[in-house]
């Protein structure tokens, strides 16, 4: 594949992101995507911190292109949040980014970019949503602050704005991460 074009004018959710790269494989493909990730062996727990997470990252059995990208994104989530709350980056404490489920479901899309293998990924702006959301640290603005830090770094945002939150800290990050243009 030359360009995968991601479509993220809607909707930036992690769980969107994947489902739109699935869509982009056959069948079998997707069952061997699943059987990857089951056994990669993500632990159903919380990673409280980075070196937690890369100690995770580093147990898993993928490829090291795929640990390689896992990393880079949970290090753009660490220094997001580390930024925000005003700390050192392996003082920064994960909440939802570091449960079992996102740990899976980055690990998936990190896989699935590896078996597309595209040589370039474009995007449309993001849709970052509107409003608020109940988190960890309270009732915040959407886009939360750590999903505001990242996108700041050059990413573009739709103006036409959905309701709720739309992109979170983690598919700002992976969108950081993979993203090479946005048209």
């Amino acid at each position: 594949m030359d360009v995968l074009h991601l479509d993220l004018s809607e909707n930036a959710t992690r769980r969107h992101i994947l489902a739109d790269l699935r869509g982009r494989l056959t069948a079998e493909q997707q069952a061997a995507l699943d059987a990857a990730v089951e056994k990669a062996g993500v632990a159903d727990r919380h990673h409280h911190d980075i070196g937690e997470v890369n100690a995770a990252i580093d147990a898993l059995v993928a490829s090291e292109r795929v640990k390689a990208d896992m990393r880079a994104v949970y290090a753009i989530l660490a220094y997001a949040e580390a930024a925000v709350h005003g700390c050192p980056v392996e003082q920064t404490h994960f909440h939802e980014v570091g449960n079992g489920e996102a740990i899976r479901c980055v690990c998936a899309v990190c896989l699935a970019v590896e078996m597309l293998d595209p040589k370039r990924i474009t995007a449309t702006p993001v849709q970052t949503g509107s409003g608020t959301v109940v988190c960890a640290h309270g009732e915040l603005p959407i886009p939360a602050p750590a999903t505001a830090a990242i996108l700041a770094q050059g990413i573009p945002t739709c103006d036409d704005l959905g309701e709720g939150e739309l992109c979170t800290p983690t598919s700002a990050a992976l969108v950081k991460h993979f993203v090479d243009a946005f048209e």
